[in-house]
């Protein structure tokens, strides 16, 4: 690996960084900040839906046109709308303009990734990378995150409880949260100039193809289809919804809630990590599928709890696994595709992971309105994602990424 292709890699994986604190720092948040402002749960998850849903529409465009427009533009792109997304969320309680904002721009109300830089991303890496480190470095690439996504959580969640303990309204407190998250997004537009023409693709098919995909398009749309399943379960329980069902389950301030989720995002991150032995030893698909089972059993499990600190055990044991799937689900995708269809592939896939997920948000805010059915987001969640992996395991189990074949062909 030369040291410009290095240099690429701490960018990318420094960029990685700053987004998903940012996502954190937002998402404990989000949810208290916008009921705060007069909204109900049935209308908070309902923006939190078209927030999703603009996003797909956005990420779709610009992933399936980034190999030709240019992987560094479209990342700059990206970093602008979640500028300007952050900003109106600041200026402004007009739902009508919110979710004009939510539909345009880029902001997180689970602390995941959204908008259209993990898709170019991951094909800008791949691009650095040789195929038996592709697992690997993902695995990195996602533990990096998950800690930057807990340490913004922590400091989100901490800030605004100390500004309230200073005199600051809540809604002060959680608006200056909103303005850092808009400046975290001038940083990444600083950093994003940096990146060389290392990452881009180097030999592009001529011939123009629906979504920008050719050879590979069956299989994208049938894993893209498993994976819309799987967010659409998701979906049910983002980081901020999680919140708010803690805050009225056990009365849980924003403080204790970003140390929650701080430790739940430092054990999902060190549980992508471990994914790639894992996988090395029993392959991609089998380490997506064996792993992600007992984590739903967890999720499912969490509601019953009687007490707030059984709760959050079963909620950290939960997350100590959960994202194992993670990075060998990205790097399955990368290697079963050819080199001119990844930002495409990558796009296509975590767009059918944004519609499945932006349409549950407003499933959850309904079921969080009626006391009966408060718990049943997390059950549906953990029942759906189950299903997915019951699926995808049928579906995909003979289909061998290149570093398997060859490993495979020498036994």
């Amino acid at each position: 690996m030369n040291q410009s292709h290095q240099c690429d890699i701490t960018l990318l994986f420094s960029t990685r960084i700053i987004r998903l604190f940012c996502y954190g720092f937002l998402s404990v948040v989000l949810a208290l900040y916008l009921t705060e402002t007069g909204f109900d749960e049935q209308m908070v998850g309902l923006l939190f839906t078209f927030t999703l849903a603009g996003d797909a529409g956005i990420t779709l465009w610009l992933t399936t046109h980034a190999d030709r427009l240019g992987r560094r533009k479209t990342l700059l792109i990206g970093a602008l709308l979640m500028v300007g997304a952050g900003g109106v969320f600041v200026i402004t309680h007009n739902i009508i303009i919110l979710m004009a904002a939510a539909i345009i721009g880029v902001i997180s109300p689970g602390g995941n990734e959204i908008g259209p830089f993990l898709s170019v991303e991951q094909a800008g890496l791949t691009e650095l990378i040789s195929n038996e480190k592709r697992t690997k470095i993902f695995a990195w690439y996602n533990m990096v995150g998950s800690f930057a996504t807990a340490t913004g959580a922590l400091a989100g969640g901490w800030l605004a409880q100390i500004l309230q303990g200073n005199g600051w309204t809540k809604l002060e407190a959680y608006r200056l949260v909103l303005m850092g998250y808009g400046l975290g997004g001038l940083l990444l537009v600083v950093l994003f100039l940096f990146v060389s023409p290392a990452v881009e693709v180097m030999h592009i098919t001529e011939t123009k193809h629906a979504l920008g995909l050719h050879r590979s398009r069956k299989v994208v749309l049938k894993l893209s289809a498993l994976f819309a399943l799987d967010a659409f379960a998701g979906g049910l329980i983002v980081q901020s919804m999680i919140a708010y069902w803690f805050h009225v389950k056990f009365g849980v301030g924003s403080g204790v809630l970003g140390s929650i989720f701080f430790f739940a995002n430092v054990l999902a991150g060190i549980s992508a990590l471990l994914a790639a032995p894992l996988a090395a030893r029993f392959g991609l698909i089998n380490t997506m599928v064996f792993t992600h089972i007992p984590s739903n059993i967890l999720l499912m499990l969490v509601p019953l709890m009687p007490n707030l600190p059984l709760a959050i055990g079963i909620l950290l044991a939960r997350f100590s696994i959960s994202q194992m799937d993670v990075p060998t689900r990205q790097s399955y995708t990368m290697a079963v595709v050819a080199p001119d269809e990844r930002s495409a592939a990558s796009g296509v896939t975590a767009i059918a992971r944004s519609v499945g997920a932006s349409l549950s948000p407003t499933l959850t805010g309904i079921m969080f309105s009626i006391p009966a059915f408060f718990n049943a987001p997390l059950f549906l969640a953990g029942g759906l994602k189950i299903v997915y992996d019951l699926l995808l395991f049928r579906e995909f189990r003979s289909v061998i990424p290149p570093e398997e074949y060859i490993k495979n062909s020498k036994i």
